[in-house]
């Protein structure tokens, strides 16, 4: 980290900044000039926060030099990760097609399925009939779960709620599919992060990737480094179309991370930017595997 004193700063706030950095298990340098003093934080800068060092006597800003995340940094690993399940590489060469049912499965190469989904109004149906309980969501899931695995094939299966792990994981779940409307939920992602199956972290549309990234890096942090990058939308500048592809994520997060990054883009797609070139963006834009409901 790099701090800046401001103009004229006296010895003793660059004493205070110096004695702060060390109670912190870093060293400085300090660099005196005719108007300013900086001081470099030498070590792992992640023990402090931007504000913390702006909120000291006579600072005027502080840098970071390291981002908030290390262990799904490609600074730690170069090479892209690769994740198996059941012999489909997320994070290979070859870029995934994951269906949304099991009509196209002869062709998919993993599905992703949401037995727990509930619609946002109170009197709307869920697919045209009265929303299921969810014992009877459970027992749907596991017929699925199984007939999708005849097939030597992977299933992903979207939870809502810590409580949905559990079921999840009995009815031998691959990976679990957290939504973008969880990536503030650390009390989930400290579950899954005690886990060994594979997860799916989405952002939600008003996200930014760095919020995205220190999330992933939550999980990783209690030891299930088995992430999944998923991107499904961000909000539109076009008032007729609510959400769009947010390809620069995408591209940000391929940069930076080793993580593999999908791409859901089924309810993204519209009149003027249909799914099947909603899909050769995703794959343009470095994505290793797209969720669609293409026939």
């Amino acid at each position: 980290m790099i701090i800046v004193m401001q103009k004229h700063a006296d010895e003793s706030a660059v004493e205070n900044v110096i004695k702060v950095i060390r109670s912190r298990g870093l060293q400085e340098h300090v660099s005196r000039g005719e108007e300013r003093t900086i001081i470099g934080a030498v070590g792992d800068e992640r023990v402090f926060h931007p504000h913390e060092i702006e909120n000291l006597p006579q600072v005027e800003r502080a840098i970071r030099v390291l981002s908030d995340w290390r262990i799904i940094s490609r600074e730690t690993q170069p090479e892209d990760s690769m994740i198996a399940v059941r012999g489909v590489v997320f994070g290979g060469g070859k870029m995934l097609d994951i269906a949304t049912d099991t009509v196209r499965l002869d062709r998919a190469d993993a599905v992703l399925t949401d037995p727990f989904y509930l619609p946002s109004r109170p009197y709307a149906d869920c697919h045209g009939q009265a929303a299921s309980s969810e014992s009877v969501q459970i027992r749907e899931m596991q017929t699925l779960v199984r007939n999708v695995h005849a097939t030597g094939k992977p299933i992903m299966v979207r939870i809502r709620d810590v409580r949905q792990i559990e079921p999840a994981l009995a009815a031998e779940a691959d990976i679990l599919y957290l939504g973008g409307e969880l990536m503030s939920n650390r009390a989930l992602q400290d579950e899954v992060g005690r886990l060994n199956t594979p997860v799916v972290l989405c952002k939600d549309k008003h996200h930014r990737v760095d919020e995205w990234l220190i999330a992933a890096e939550h999980i990783a942090l209690r030891g299930n480094h088995h992430i999944i990058l998923g991107e499904a939308g961000t909000l539109s500048f076009e008032p007729e179309h609510t959400y769009r592809l947010d390809v620069d994520a995408v591209v940000r997060a391929r940069k930076v991370s080793h993580l593999p990054v999908i791409a859901n883009i089924t309810r993204l797609w519209h009149g003027d930017m249909p799914q099947e070139v909603l899909y050769r963006l995703a794959q343009a834009a470095g994505a290793n595997g797209v969720i669609s409901s293409l026939p």
